[in-house]
């Protein structure tokens, strides 16, 4: 206790040592202090100013002989440890006065340290108040090796037993006695007679655990192979009784050691982190060959922790083996893992070969995604999986045979049902990635993003599907048109995807491209876009990238190399029966592509596609309908009041930026200048943006930008089209983007030109560039 720790002690304390300090020599008292180390005893001591006094330090220590001479003293004040009890301590010291020594609370340790409260809150924590490990703690926020260092005599002076009860401490197990009992070769009465002897050292908390300075000097001055042997000793006992290994294990991860402790340790990880489990099982394997068994939890950790070409591979070598049960199992994972690489065919094959319940249900999913009839209903075990997987097979059934509304509700319950297994469970798909491309295959966007923000939420499917819910949300912001929300999403995702979430990043990529009219990107992008599609067999549930890759292509100019791949999706729906679901958002894709190329004769064909299922859906009919309205926009035949209906219509089904779109072309083909403004107020309104505020005589909206006077002032239209322009976009580009012509964005440059008195058009781009900034030539 340091001279300031004075200021700390007790009112009672106080009195006592008044008491000894004033009494005459001949008088008879006898005052014992009994406490742990570090609490203090030998700085009360030192407070004992009566040479008359016999005082004894550390009276624990002394032998019979020692402590009987003691018996004739008339004033004794003896300091002792609450261990060991020795019997004739405890006849020299009946009757008389005890002085109770405490640990400091929070508000001693802050008078003692005068610090602020982060170090006291900090110091307090460690040491538990022990005033001596508070002394040699001090004002610090942080452990140095120098004040673990400070513990080394005081260890190294134990007994071996109580060494090794300090280790078990130290790995958690301080309350365990029949670990302790078995660990020690000790009775229970015996193990708690070295605890006491444990307390008496000052390192434990009340529970009996050791304090947290405490357990960090225990584990830093112990040597290595003694820390091993105590746990792995204490782990072989705990599993011995089929107890929980995982805590005890886990440090012992790299030391080279193995054996059946860790792969029960690795099966305690598999749910909640399991990477840490697929670490577990390589190293119960010692570094030798792993059993089938063995491999084929490793495979499925492997697997959930993302890592698929471990989880492969593992997996091949158990379907390998002969005669083992655990082929099965094997099979299972590396069917999970192909159909994250995109190769649902042989995901199927395997899930088939599996032959399980939870294998033939998701088989089952699989043909049908390859564009195979599947009306088997395999019985599922009475499990959140089974029911999941049974519900999504029934789900995906009903998509294609028409029952769209049912596919939705049906996945939405699947997905549910799921929610509370987390990542817990190894998928080939989630229901609610199944749900949320269904529900944007027919026009439910709410419906797409509340299932996927609770898969997020939830963690569904753990790591392995986590990027997939993420692309999918990104999604649905693209298609509302939220690009830079879309971007964000996909640029947060960046790193090593798997062929599925790579062709749908890609396309994200391709698609906010094409919106934003960024041709650069397009462009760049384009060739990971072909690479996407060759890497990933064309199936029902990558339709959306293929639409997205469609109307990149046209735009590109380069439809041949796509050709082959929108075939085998042409064919996949065509052996399905055309499902409506499927099909209308595969046509509408299409439809824009044709568009874009101005194949007038190709648009038709799908619109015509289209019309076929429009009695089918609300879905259908809208998307058929805003396909005619495209066609008439197109030939230069607009009804504002159709393409107005039509837009609105697909901003109702979640088709944000097409309803924009739609409004925004048929506004800069009109002649009519009332219908003009009026759709291109439909366009930024469903774009949300602001409509337009100046109207001339009539009520019609001036497009035509205000003249300003003074140079170098551009009205907000001028400097959106400069922004662009100076960005690399072409006039076409820029009115895309702007809902207005070419001939119009050309207008307003000459405008800007002649007011800002530009020689030439470098002139003016550099003055663009000091008035509203950008890059580009």
């Amino acid at each position: 206790m340091t001279t300031r720790a004075r200021l700390v002690l007790d009112v009672s304390v106080r009195d006592v040592l008044d008491r000894i300090n004033d009494a005459a020599a001949g008088t008879r008292l006898r005052v014992v202090v009994v406490a742990p180390g570090g609490y203090g005893k030998t700085a009360l001591l030192s407070e004992i100013t009566n040479s008359a006094v016999r005082v004894v330090d550390d009276a624990h220590l002394l032998d019979d002989a020692s402590l009987r001479a003691l018996a004739a003293e008339p004033l004794l004040v003896l300091a002792y440890r609450p261990w060991p009890r020795r019997a004739v301590l405890a006849e020299l010291t009946r009757g008389a006065v005890v002085v109770p020594l405490a640990a400091f609370s929070r508000e001693q340790v802050r008078e003692v340290l005068h610090a602020p409260k982060p170090v006291v809150d900090f110091v307090f924590a460690q040491t538990g108040g022990v005033p001596g490990l508070v002394e040699r703690l001090g004002a610090a926020t942080e452990v140095s090796a120098d004040v673990l260092g400070g513990f080394r005599a005081e260890l190294d002076w134990l007994d071996p037993d109580l060494q090794k009860f300090l280790l078990a401490a130290e790995a958690g197990s301080a309350q365990r006695l029949d670990l302790l009992s078995a660990l020690l070769d000790k009775d229970f009465d015996e193990v708690s007679d070295i605890i006491e002897a444990a307390r008496a050292t000052g390192l434990l908390a009340e529970d009996g655990t050791l304090l947290p300075l405490a357990h960090r000097a225990v584990g830093a001055l112990t040597r290595a192979e003694r820390r091993i042997a105590v746990r792995q000793r204490l782990a072989q006992l705990q599993l011995d009784r089929g107890g929980p290994v995982l805590d005890l294990v886990r440090p012992l991860l790299d030391s080279g050691i193995g054996g059946p402790v860790f792969a029960a340790a690795a099966r305690e990880a598999l749910s909640s982190d399991p990477a840490l489990a697929a670490r577990l099982f390589g190293a119960s394997t010692g570094g030798g060959a792993p059993s089938a068994e063995v491999a084929a939890q490793w495979a499925t950790a492997s697997a959930m922790a993302g890592d698929l070409d471990a989880a492969l591979r593992l997996a091949d070598q158990v379907i390998s083996a002969s005669d083992t049960p655990h082929r099965r199992t094997a099979a299972e994972v590396a069917a999970v893992a192909l159909a994250h690489r995109g190769q649902l065919a042989r995901s199927t094959e395997l899930f088939r070969w599996a032959a399980t319940p939870y294998a033939a249900a998701f088989a089952g999913i699989g043909l049908i995604g390859t564009g195979h009839r599947f009306e088997e209903t395999p019985p599922q075990p009475p499990t959140m999986l089974g029911g999941a997987a049974s519900l999504m097979l029934q789900g995906v059934r009903q998509s294609v045979s028409g029952a769209e509304t049912a596919a939705l509700s049906t996945l939405v319950r699947a997905s549910s049902m799921l929610e509370p297994a987390g990542g817990a469970v190894l998928l080939p798909d989630s229901p609610a990635a199944l749900a949320a491309l269904v529900a944007m295959h027919c026009g439910e966007p709410n419906v797409a993003e509340s299932v996927l923000d609770r898969a997020v939420e939830s963690g569904t499917g753990g790591v392995l599907m986590s990027t997939r819910h993420r692309l999918l949300q990104a999604w649905l912001q693209m298609l509302r048109g939220n690009l830079a929300v879309a971007r964000e999403t996909l640029m947060s995702l960046r790193g090593a995807f798997e062929p599925r979430d790579w062709i749908f990043a890609v396309a994200l990529e391709v698609g906010v491209a094409r919106r934003n009219s960024d041709l650069a990107t397009l462009r760049r992008t384009w060739e990971q876009a072909c690479e996407a599609v060759l890497r990933h067999p064309v199936d029902l549930f990558s339709l959306l990238p293929l639409g997205e890759f469609a109307a990149a292509a046209a735009r590109l100019r380069d439809q041949g190399r796509l050709a082959p791949h929108l075939a085998q999706a042409s064919a996949l729906l065509r052996s399905l029966g055309e499902p409506p679901l499927w099909a209308t958002q595969f046509h509408w894709s299409l439809l824009h592509a044709a568009i874009i190329d101005e194949n007038a004769a190709g648009a038709e064909e799908h619109a015509a596609a289209l019309a076929v299922n429009a009695e089918r859906s609300r879905y259908c009919a809208i998307v058929s309908a805003a396909a005619e309205s495209w066609l008439d926009v197109v030939a230069g035949k607009v009804d504002a009041d159709r393409v107005e209906g039509a837009a609105r219509s697909l901003h109702a089904v979640g088709l944000w930026w097409d309803a924009s779109r739609l409004a925004g072309q048929a506004a800069i083909r009109t002649s009519d200048r009332q219908a003009m403004v009026r759709l291109l107020d439909c366009a930024r309104l469903l774009q949300g943006r602001p409509v337009s505020s100046r109207r001339s005589g009539g009520g019609v909206a001036e497009e035509l930008p205000v003249v300003v006077e003074d140079a170098g002032k551009l009205s907000d239209r001028e400097r959106e089209v400069a922004q662009l322009v100076l960005e690399g976009m072409t006039y076409k580009q820029v009115g895309d983007r702007l809902f207005i012509s070419a001939k119009t964005v050309e207008h307003h440059m000459a405008r800007m030109r002649q007011r800002l008195g530009s020689t030439s058009r470098s002139d003016l781009l550099a003055q663009l560039r000091h008035i509203v900034g950008g890059s580009g030539q």
